[in-house]
């Protein structure tokens, strides 16, 4: 726990963080009646804005549908609260992204066909409840002893509200690149069926440790573009998985199987994960067990059941018996936490995990005897969240910019993300947490995860900010130096004056009677620091060898990705859209965005990050 977090949410006293998102914190906590639950707690920048309050009821009330079948009961929630919050039951098992990337690889194709039915059955309530997901992927799915959880209902939505498809009111995209639907990536409308092909997402990715249409490391866009026009990358999947997850994968709707077709003939076995995982979860039902004793009689009257006290000794479970050896030594723990990434008290190389392989607190680990969660991490408060500055220009004609986005997390955790635009190109990269203390914090090596053009990045050098006050810090990196201020930050950056569709006029003075033939078009949605958030459409006449107009168009339409919402917007350079680009098209290269308002109109200016005249729109 940190200085600044609560001593209690509700009726929950808090025992623990778990970890923080782009939302909010989670923290593990008690009831009075001794039920482990986990707490969300929106952050309160985000609590003053009343969209933010608005998804967070939507997320509420979606699990409150459910019913926690499959997914996560609502223990107690107030959304209306000055730092709105919602509890629910705390499950004590990894997400499968960590157990896949980090704890154990690959599951076998049996435990896949077993957690393929459990998701089902899940993704069954999900729907008979009116609600479609829209954000399965593997961290968003838990693996306990019975069975697979789905958690995050955070952009969840009613069949019957979904008429914007993947898109949000304010039109950006939503989901996560990589396990989204081909009608997600088109904004269209969205039906249960789209949970399916996500669904076959995450099981190939279960049975080969990568997505079947590659990561979002080589460009967002790149990744999307696969997932709406191209087959998927089974190459490595077992056969007996072949057929089930290439029915999920179907481009067209009508060709996906149902939820309720799937958990009918895939049943999940006991035990259903390997006897690896199955000790792992043995060794942290100990761990948390001990953590819950000798915290006081339960309160008289509290609906939420006690945890019962934890037994001698927890044994690995021998094979076979998976289930049926950890049910009692499990107990009353609860079924799931709901944060936009798996918090678990997870032993070795999960978000917060809590203690070695042999199931004692790892020293430095912030573990005590009695298990209790590890500190969040070293970055005192003051830096977290994103710094935008400029290092060539100024910040009404940037020439080259840099953000960095700080979230909390230990020393030696990529917590930190950066892009850097120059005119030429776009770098995204995470950076590791070397060193801080209450006004410096140290940026070690790093890693580039998106360059546009493509291979053109280096990972970032080591980078230091120093405070100078709340909203502002110096940076510097070897002989560079900058001064950064901090920004919005989050999953919906854009300024309401931005969104939109735009248009150039006609102008006669340059291209006379014909004008109207020359034309642009952008469109800005809503979205994060890193997506790609504007779309650009030219289209004019072909002209012949010796510069005639003739009848023939030629249509160019490219997108770009946001690297900057500071006082202007960053835009990356631009990458085509291959079914919508003539030969004769040349993208241009990074670009910044400017509203006002000119002769009582809204007005866009499309600023080239090189000196040059912008481009002029106006709203649609």
């Amino acid at each position: 726990m940190n200085a600044e977090d609560p001593v209690s949410v509700g009726p929950f006293r808090l025992l623990g963080r778990l970890g923080a998102g782009g939302m909010g914190r989670v923290f593990l906590a008690r009831s009075a009646g001794g039920r482990t639950v986990a707490v969300k707690v929106v952050h309160a920048e985000l609590a003053a804005r009343e969209e933010f309050r608005r998804r967070f009821a939507r997320e509420v009330a979606a699990l409150e549908r459910v019913g926690g079948t499959g997914t996560a009961p609502v223990l107690g929630a107030d959304t209306t609260a000055e730092a709105p919050w919602v509890a629910v039951g705390y499950v004590a098992g990894p997400s499968l992204r960590t157990v896949v990337a980090e704890e154990y690889g690959p599951l076998p194709p049996a435990t896949v066909r077993a957690l393929a039915g459990g998701l089902a059955r899940a993704l069954v309530h999900i729907h008979d409840a009116g609600l479609v997901h829209r954000d399965l992927k593997p961290s968003n799915v838990l693996l306990t002893v019975d069975g697979p959880r789905i958690i995050d209902f955070g952009i969840a939505r009613a069949v019957d509200t979904v008429t914007d498809g993947g898109l949000t009111t304010t039109g950006a995209l939503v989901g996560s690149p990589g396990f989204m639907s081909p009608e997600q990536v088109r904004g269209e409308r969205l039906t249960p069926a789209s949970d399916l092909f996500c669904l076959g997402s995450v099981l190939a990715y279960a049975a080969t440790g990568r997505g079947p249409f590659g990561t979002a490391d080589s460009g967002v866009h790149a990744t999307l573009f696969r997932i709406a026009h191209d087959e998927p990358d089974l190459a490595d999947l077992a056969p007996e998985l072949t057929g089930l997850i290439r029915a999920c994968l179907a481009k067209e709707l009508g060709a996906r199987p149902s939820a309720a077709e799937i958990a009918a003939t895939l049943p999940v076995p006991d035990p259903w994960l390997p006897a690896g995982v199955l000790a792992r979860l043995g060794r942290h039902a100990a761990l948390l067990l001990e953590a819950e004793a000798g915290t006081g009689d339960p309160v008289a009257g509290d609906p939420t059941p006690a945890t019962p006290p934890p037994p001698a000794s927890a044994p690995e479970p021998p094979r076979g018996r998976g289930r049926t050896a950890l049910v009692a030594g499990l107990g009353a723990l609860a079924v799931a936490v709901t944060a936009t990434a798996a918090y678990t008290l997870w032993p070795e190389g999960g978000p917060s995990g809590a203690g070695s392989s042999d199931g004692k607190p790892r020293a430095g680990s912030g573990g005590t005897a009695g298990g209790s969660a590890r500190p969040a991490g070293i970055v005192p408060a003051g830096f977290l969240g994103a710094w935008e500055g400029v290092l060539q220009g100024d910040a009404d004609n940037p020439r080259e910019t840099t953000r960095i986005e700080i979230g909390q997390g230990a020393a030696g955790s990529k917590a930190a993300v950066y892009t850097h635009v120059t005119p030429e190109r776009f770098c995204m990269g995470r950076a590791r947490l070397a060193q801080a203390d209450e006004d410096r914090l140290v940026l070690g090596d790093a890693d580039v995860t998106a360059s546009i053009p493509a291979q053109r990045c280096t990972p970032a050098a080591g980078q230091t900010l120093a405070l100078v006050s709340p909203n502002v810090l110096t940076w510097t990196s070897g002989t560079a130096k900058a001064t950064f201020r901090k920004v919005p930050a989050g999953p919906e950056v854009v300024p309401a004056a931005y969104l939109g569709t735009w248009r150039t006029e006609a102008n006669t003075d340059v291209y006379g009677p014909q004008a109207e033939r020359w034309s642009q078009e952008l469109t800005v949605t809503q979205g994060p620091v890193g997506a790609p958030l504007v779309r650009h459409h030219t289209s004019s006449p072909r002209l012949s060898e010796d510069g005639t107009v003739t009848a023939d168009v030629v249509n160019c339409t490219a997108t770009a990705v946001l690297a900057g919402a500071g006082t202007t917007l960053v835009l990356s350079p631009q990458t085509r859209v291959p079914q919508a680009w003539d030969p004769e098209c040349g993208e241009q290269e990074s670009n910044f965005l400017v509203a006002d308002r000119y002769q009582g109109r809204d007005r866009l200016l499309l600023y080239p990050m090189a000196d040059s005249e912008p481009a002029e729109f106006f709203r649609d």
